[in-house]
């Protein structure tokens, strides 16, 4: 196969799979995403979503986390794990975004990334599922799953979020990676992974692995 066949039967067999993808962080507008997004920082999904529900009954605003101390955000977001970090990120980037955007979170990437706790796979999330502008996040699984494919070298997240970019057309970034996140979940898995049942891989995968 071709490069171009590969990338192809991996769109077709993901858009098979994964017609629909839902967000897996559970919230309600581009501020209640971007701190889900925070606090899965090193942590699973369905964990955030015990615990956002919490935080977001008292405070789902920029203006009501401030009536919050940074110890009451910790204690709330504790089981996610990096509670100090996380809970002083959320804490200073609300103030920002009231003191600099209005309360409001940004649309560019200059902007969200200036925010605290905000690298550039946090401010890639909000882009594309906040406000639908084209983006290719690289979580663990994208990384993993582009090297076992052999569509990029596993160098570095940089590196295969440049390569993700140049071989996938630009209108299917947003719904494609979510569709890899899901099967990198369901079906190529860092651990027990079982090789012979990954239909992707026994097609277009390294072979060497």
């Amino acid at each position: 196969m071709t490069k171009k066949q590969k990338v192809q039967f991996i769109i077709d067999k993901l858009e098979e799979l994964y017609p629909e993808v839902p967000i897996p962080l559970r919230h309600k507008d581009p501020y209640t995403l971007l701190i889900a997004v925070i606090l899965s920082a090193q942590s699973q999904d369905a964990r955030v979503n015990t615990v956002t529900p919490l935080l977001f009954k008292k405070a789902d605003n920029p203006y009501d986390m401030l009536k919050l101390s940074v110890e009451e955000i910790r204690a709330i977001i504790k089981p996610v794990g990096l509670s100090p970090m996380k809970s002083k990120g959320i804490y200073g980037l609300s103030k920002i975004l009231i003191e600099k955007h209005n309360g409001k979170v940004p649309d560019t990437f200059k902007d969200l990334e200036a925010l605290p706790s905000v690298g550039h796979k946090t401010a890639s999330v909000v882009m594309s599922q906040a406000f639908g502008i084209a983006a290719f996040p690289v979580d663990t699984h994208i990384h993993r799953l582009m090297y076992r494919w052999n569509l990029s070298s596993g160098k570095n997240v940089v590196q295969t979020e440049k390569d993700a970019k140049r071989l996938f057309a630009k209108q299917l970034w947003n719904k494609l990676h979510l569709q890899i996140i899901f099967y990198g979940r369901e079906h190529s898995p860092a651990r027990g992974w079982n090789k012979e049942k990954d239909v992707i891989y026994q097609k277009v995968g390294r072979k060497n692995l």
